[in-house]
């Protein structure tokens, strides 16, 4: 499944915002300027579809309505995301806006639209929920007894994966949240546990060879578990004492955990992969190759991979394209999103071999960033 098209209004950062979206796709911009934002648009989406999920837990686990509004909405009190996308040969076009509703913290549908192809699939409100109210406070896409005509693209946006892998909640081997979807590594171990041995071990062999180009000191790395059952990653370095033991999770850097999160990641089949920043914890020159690691899997799966970022080193990679680059710029009148093709200078630079983190990122820096030498640091008195 493949996200073609966003389009968002008064989400968060955004008033309006429309969108092309590639295969790979780089989200750059200043700080809070919602990069994180478009990721949990599709998260939303995504949320909504799950049938243990729904609208109303979406919304409630960002806190209600209101932190999701865009302030700069003003009079117009509507949320909406719309995406289209491509699953399986067909194209889809879906739409959801909501907004609050009469009762205390309550939010209602105010409109959905399910297009496949050019046909109309669903229009909402309807007939139904003119005679009946409550119907709006649920999608169609939701309910497994209303969406039987295009169950299938609820099915395509559950697939949609988040990752922004935590160490320390990896080394502390906290219990699962429930959820399939946990992004931080609650349970990333257990995840591994439970893919089919030679699947795991085909994996695990393949990211100890990425690791020991990145930790050349690495010899070995395997997945046990304790006597109480519980999965542990345990790794052995190359050590002056020849026969030193196995080192656990919990003794590993933040960078070779994050690492093996994302080569892990990068491996596993799905749908759409949203990574938050992951050039963190990651030495510079390993950071330049992720572009790479993400290009090989989509030659491999067609898997599509949409990043934030800040860093310099990932955008030098020389075969990003400018369509593959979503400049987010802060204004009075919200943020505003641009992908790289459509903005001429960014276009014309790229064109001439100018790399993406010299055309793209000079314009991510704050217009006053100089003012930070004269600010003061001493303590007060």
């Amino acid at each position: 499944m493949k996200i073609t098209y966003l389009d968002l209004k008064n989400w968060r950062n955004f008033k309006a915002a429309k969108f092309a979206l590639q295969s790979r796709m780089f989200i750059v911009g200043p700080n809070a300027t919602g990069k994180s934002n478009i990721l949990d648009s599709l998260r939303f989406l995504s949320e909504v579809a799950d049938p243990q999920g729904g609208l109303q837990r979406a919304i409630s686990s960002r806190r209600g309505i209101s932190p999701i509004r865009s302030l700069f909405a003003r009079k117009d009190p509507e949320v909406m995301v719309r995406v289209q996308l491509e699953h399986e040969g067909t194209a889809w076009d879906y739409a959801l806006a909501f907004k609050s509703g009469k009762a205390r913290d309550a939010v209602v549908v105010s409109s959905e639209v399910v297009k496949k192809g050019a046909k109309v699939l669903l229009s909402r409100p309807d007939g139904d929920d003119d005679k009946d109210a409550e119907r709006l406070s649920q999608s169609h896409l939701e309910q497994v007894t209303a969406n039987r005509s295009f169950r299938e693209l609820a099915t395509a946006l559950t697939s949609i994966r988040y990752l922004h892998v935590v160490p320390q909640l990896v080394r502390e081997s906290l219990p699962s949240t429930g959820s399939a979807k946990d992004p931080f590594g609650r349970d990333f171990l257990e995840r591994l546990a439970s893919v089919p041995d030679k699947t795991r071990k085909g994996r695990l062999k393949k990211i100890e060879k990425a690791l020991q180009v990145a930790v050349p000191q690495l010899r070995q790395m395997d997945l046990v578990r304790d006597v109480r059952g519980t999965p542990h990653l345990r790794l052995r370095y190359h050590h002056w004492r020849p026969n030193a033991g196995w080192q656990q999770e919990e003794q590993l850097s933040d960078g070779t955990l994050r690492l093996l999160g994302l080569l892990w990641a990068l491996m596993d089949k799905g749908g759409p992969l949203l990574l938050e920043e992951p050039e963190l914890s990651l030495h510079s020159a390993v950071a330049a190759k992720v572009p790479q690691m993400m290009a090989r899997v989509l030659q491999r799966s067609d898997r599509q991979v949409i990043v934030t970022t800040h860093s310099a080193d990932l955008l030098g990679d020389e075969g990003i394209a400018p369509e593959e680059i979503l400049l987010l710029t802060p204004t009075s009148d919200g943020t505003r999103a641009t992908v790289g093709a459509d903005d001429e200078e960014i276009r014309a630079l790229m064109a001439a071999g100018v790399p993406a983190s010299t055309a793209v990122l000079p314009r991510t820096a704050p217009e006053n960033i100089a003012e930070l030498d004269t600010v003061s640091l001493d303590s007060p008195g």
